[in-house]
């Protein structure tokens, strides 16, 4: 990366300009249009992004999780401006050049014989499509997947998603099945260890099968290591025993990588923590750091040959998009060039793992720190004892009074947060340094004194 350069001098008046125009005709996913603020931004490099009145912030939310390489880095930047040059769009159909040797690079480092490639153009498309995936390679209508997760907001994906945001969205139709997941922290097993938690974990959900009917069930699908729900990595053997489970009853497994994946967790893909291989692997984010959106899905062998004389019933216009496949290229060139994956092992080993636990033993508010790689939480609680969430589940107004001051208050500090209901995630670009990190755990110390107030 080249040093960060001073950012443009303040311009309020720009700033309104732009705030103006996206408060006229912008509408915002995720918000009521009349109740949100969005703050207008001017420029960002590395881990950093700065506004119009001249404050800068230290990302420490990568945007949505995918700025795995920073902001603005010049090598992916010159990738995109070469392959416009070159050949900035053309039809999925077609072999390409960016299109191919992103697919080879990606199948380079996906686990087992996930060697086929389907791109999308993010997450939700690349969950929509492996579901289609499996549920024509079994001929099975159903699909298994866990509370406390995120898969997307298409109709599919919200409907598999675990989180509130699939209420309003719920057909109650879409031949989803939701379980519990291991959790220990909140464990809805009773377990008092991991072992517990894991076994309980493995016989519910065999119940679950079994009560759901085996040979009505085409997939089960898991983040590897839960996001936007809360960075719970799973216990030892608990991704084998559901391995062990799809394969008795011929249920594919499908991985959700997307934001997991390229790095996140110090490992090009977090199933490498668990030793386990999916039949379907999903990702975008990390893949070319947003760039320019994509996504996509990886494909085992045998699911692969379903599709050799039978057609997939699925395509997308932008599929393997010139632009953003040669971004993909870039950026894991990069990325194992600089050694940008075992950068984010060492910043969660030497730097986010040991500060976020010397923080947890300073501030009340904070009741458990997980995570690995650069991917953490901090869940926030009123009473240490009982483990009472700091704010209710899903709490909106007053009732998220709590948060929104810890949110404020790290915002005053220069650290733009990654907040979900009673927690923060500490979840900086992978190329943050361990000054960089060392700024953003003295921010959010700060920040955590204000949520110290709200304890009893």
């Amino acid at each position: 990366m080249t040093p960060l350069t001073p950012h443009a001098a303040p311009d309020p008046q720009a700033g309104a300009a732009v705030k103006a125009a996206d408060r006229a005709h912008v509408f915002h996913s995720w918000s009521a249009q009349e109740l949100i603020d969005p703050l207008a931004v001017a420029g960002a490099e590395g881990s950093y992004f700065w506004d119009y009145e001249g404050n800068r912030y230290l990302d420490f939310a990568s945007g949505l999780v995918f700025t795995n390489i920073g902001y603005q880095h010049p090598r992916v930047v010159a990738a995109i401006q070469e392959q416009a040059g070159k050949l900035a769009t053309f039809a999925p159909a077609f072999a390409l050049e960016a299109r191919s040797e992103a697919a080879r690079l990606i199948a380079e480092r996906t686990p087992g014989d996930l060697d086929k490639i389907f791109f999308t153009n993010g997450g939700a498309e690349a969950v929509e499509n492996a579901i289609r995936m499996a549920r024509v390679h079994t001929g099975r209508p159903k699909v298994l997947s866990a509370y406390r997760s995120y898969h997307g907001a298409t109709a599919t994906a919200i409907n598999l998603t675990g989180d509130p945001r699939r209420w309003a969205n719920d057909s109650g139709a879409a031949g989803v099945v939701h379980f519990w997941a291991p959790f220990l922290y909140r464990s809805p097993f009773y377990s008092s260890t991991e072992q517990e938690e894991c076994a309980r974990a493995l016989d519910h959900l065999e119940s679950v099968i079994a009560y759901e009917g085996p040979g009505t069930i085409a997939a089960v699908i898991l983040e590897t290591v839960p996001g936007t729900a809360g960075i719970m990595a799973p216990p030892p053997g608990y991704l084998a025993g559901v391995r062990e489970l799809c394969d008795r009853h011929g249920i594919v497994f499908v991985a959700d990588e997307v934001m997991a994946g390229f790095g996140r967790t110090g490992r090009w893909f977090a199933t490498e923590h668990f030793d386990v291989v999916p039949d379907l692997l999903t990702f975008a984010k990390g893949v070319n750091s947003g760039y320019v959106p994509l996504g996509g899905v990886a494909i085992s062998g045998a699911i692969a040959d379903t599709f050799a004389r039978r057609p997939f019933p699925g395509g997308l216009t932008y599929s393997g998009h010139p632009l953003a496949c040669a971004a993909a290229v870039a950026t894991i060139e990069l990325m194992a060039e600089e050694r940008i994956v075992e950068q984010a092992a060492h910043l969660g080993d030497a730097v986010l793992g040991p500060g976020l636990r010397e923080l947890a033993a300073r501030h009340p508010s904070v009741g458990e720190v997980r995570g690995l790689g650069a991917f953490w939480a901090v869940e926030l609680v009123r009473d240490r004892e009982t483990r009472e969430p700091l704010v209710p589940y899903n709490a909106t107004g007053e009732a998220n009074a709590p948060m929104a001051a810890f949110t404020a208050a790290c915002k005053k500090n220069g650290l733009w947060p990654f907040v979900n209901m009673n927690r923060t995630h500490a979840v900086p670009p992978l190329t943050t340094s361990e000054a960089e990190a060392k700024e953003g755990l003295a921010a959010l110390d700060a920040a955590l004194a204000v949520a110290d107030e709200h304890t009893v």
